[in-house]
C-alpha cells in the first residue's frame, strides 16, 4: 500500500472492503505490474489498433481462445459481442446499430440469469439493439425451453456465470451450448467474477466475457476472449456503438501486465493468507451471543472461500443489515457483502485487504457487537427504509 493514502487530500472515506470485487468500491487492487505499465504508456502515442494486436495473443493464451481484445467493461462486452453476432463483419450494418432492421435479434438468456451486477444484465443485450428472449422460469429451465425458442432470428445465447444467478434447476453451460450449437447459435458467457479463465471456452462457450479489473487486478475494462470470427466481428463493434466503450492504452497495457502477472501469481500462498483471515474473524465471532460464523466456499466454483456470519437480532441485539451498516459508518468504515442480508447474514470476503486490515476489521466487528448488545433494545431497522435511503442518496447526487 502507498505510503501517502491520496483519499484523504480528496476528503474521502478510507473504506477496507471485505466486499470482494464490486466495481462500486473500486473493483480490486490494482497490480504493481498493471501499475508500472499504465504509467510506463501513458505519456506515449501508440496505434491503438496495433496495441490491440499485441494484447491478443497473451489474451488467447491465457484462456484458450483463439483471439481477444480490451473494452471498457464485462458489460460493455455483453453489448459488442451481441452486437458482433447481429451484424458479422458487415460495417454498414455496424453503423446503424441499434437499428437491427433485417437482421437476425433475438438472443436467449435463462430467466434465471436475468439479474443485476449494478445494472441488468438484459439491458446490455438490449443497448446493442437485440431483443432477450427469456426461456423457462426463474428457477427451472430445462432442454426443450431453449429448443424451442431457438428460430430463424436468433442470433446469440448469453450464459451468465455469478454468484447472483439461482445456482439451482437451471440448464449448466455444457448443455446450454450443445442444444445452441445444434442449431448454429453462438454461445457469449459473461464470466466477469470468474477466477478461471480457460473453463467456459473449454465448456462450449464461443466468446468468454472476464472482468480486467476484478481478480486480475487490472485496470477498468473488459476482456472478450474466444472464436477469432466472433471477436473480430465484436472488435468492429468499435467503429459504432463500441465507440462510446472505448477503452485507453493505459487500461489495454494494464491488462496486458495484470494477465501477464496471473501467470507467475503464487495463488496457493494468496489463498492462505486469506484463509489466514477468515481464521482471524471467525475466532473474534465465535461465542457471541446471537453469532455464528461460517467458512463457506464460493457458490461459482471459484478457489477461494468467505465468511457468512450469521445473525440473531433477538440475542445480538441487532439485525444483520444494521451491523452491515454501522460497520460503514464507523471509522474505519468496513464494507461487507451485504447482498443477501434481509436473510440476516452477510459475508466478509478477504481477497482486497491490505496487510493489517484483517485486524481492524476483526476490531470493528468486536466494537459494533459489543455495543448492540449493550443496548436496551433490538436495533431493527425496517428494511424498506434501508433501500430507501441507498436509493435516495443516489438521486441526491452529486450534492
Amino acid at each position: 500500500m502507498p505510503d501517502r493514502d491520496i483519499r484523504d487530500a480528496l476528503g474521502l472515506r478510507p473504506v477496507i472492503n471485505v466486499s470482494g470485487t464490486m466495481t462500486s468500491l473500486g473493483a480490486s487492487i490494482v497490480v504493481p505490474e498493471a501499475i508500472a505499465a499504465m504509467t510506463a504508456i501513458l505519456p506515449q502515442f501508440v496505434e491503438i489498433n496495433d496495441l490491440q494486436r499485441k494484447v491478443s495473443p497473451v489474451i488467447a493464451r491465457l484462456t484458450g481462445g483463439e483471439a481477444g481484445f480490451v473494452t471498457a467493461s464485462c458489460s460493455a462486452g455483453i453489448s459488442l459481442a451481441v452486437a458482433g453476432a447481429m451484424t458479422g463483419d458487415d460495417i454498414a450494418a455496424i453503423e446503424r446499430l441499434p437499428d437491427t432492421a433485417g437482421l437476425k435479434n433475438e438472443v436467449i438468456i435463462q430467466m434465471g440469469h436475468v439479474v443485476s451486477y449494478g445494472a441488468p444484465v438484459d439491458q446490455a443485450i438490449r443497448l446493442a439493439g437485440a431483443r432477450p428472449i427469456l426461456v423457462g422460469q426463474a428457477t427451472s429451465t430445462h432442454r426443450y425451453h431453449i429448443e424451442g425458442a431457438i428460430n430463424e432470428r436468433t442470433a446469440a445465447a448469453v450464459y451468465v456465470v455469478s454468484h447472483h444467478v439461482v445456482q439451482y434447476g437451471l440448464v449448466g453451460l455444457s448443455e446450454f451450448a450443445e442444444v445452441c450449437h445444434a442449431k448454429g447459435v453462438p454461445v457469449i458467457v459473461d464470466a466477469a467474477s470468474e477466477y478461471d479463465l480457460r473453463g467456459f471456452l473449454a465448456a462450449g462457450a464461443d466468446i468468454a466475457l472476464y472482468s480486467g479489473h476484478k481478480f486480475l487486478g487490472g485496470p477498468t475494462s473488459g476482456i472478450i476472449a474466444g472464436s477469432k470470427a466472433l471477436v473480430r466481428n465484436a472488435f468492429l463493434q468499435n467503429l459504432g456503438i463500441g465507440r462510446g466503450m472505448k477503452v485507453g492504452k493505459e487500461s489495454m497495457l494494464g491488462v496486458m501486465a495484470a494477465l501477464e502477472a496471473w501467470e507467475k501469481r503464487d495463488h496457493a500462498g494468496i489463498r492462505a493468507c486469506e484463509t489466514s483471515y477468515l481464521h482471524l474473524w471467525r475466532d473474534t465471532l465465535e461465542g457471541r451471543p446471537g453469532v455464528k460464523p461460517v467458512i463457506e466456499p464460493d457458490p461459482t466454483g471459484n478457489p477461494l472461500d468467505r465468511l457468512r456470519v450469521n445473525i440473531t437480532p433477538e440475542e445480538a441485539h441487532i439485525t444483520a443489515w444494521d451491523l452491515a451498516d454501522a460497520l460503514a459508518r464507523g471509522t474505519p468504515p468496513v464494507i461487507v457483502r451485504d447482498h443477501e442480508v434481509e436473510h440476516n447474514y452477510f459475508y466478509l470476503d478477504p481477497c482486497n485487504l491490505h496487510p493489517g486490515q484483517e485486524t481492524l476489521v476483526a476490531e470493528r466487528l468486536a466494537a459494533e457487537l459489543t455495543k448492540a448488545r449493550n443496548s436496551n433494545e433490538i436495533i431493527a431497522t425496517p428494511l424498506a427504509e434501508r433501500n430507501a435511503r441507498r436509493f435516495a442518496s443516489l438521486k441526491r447526487w452529486p450534492d
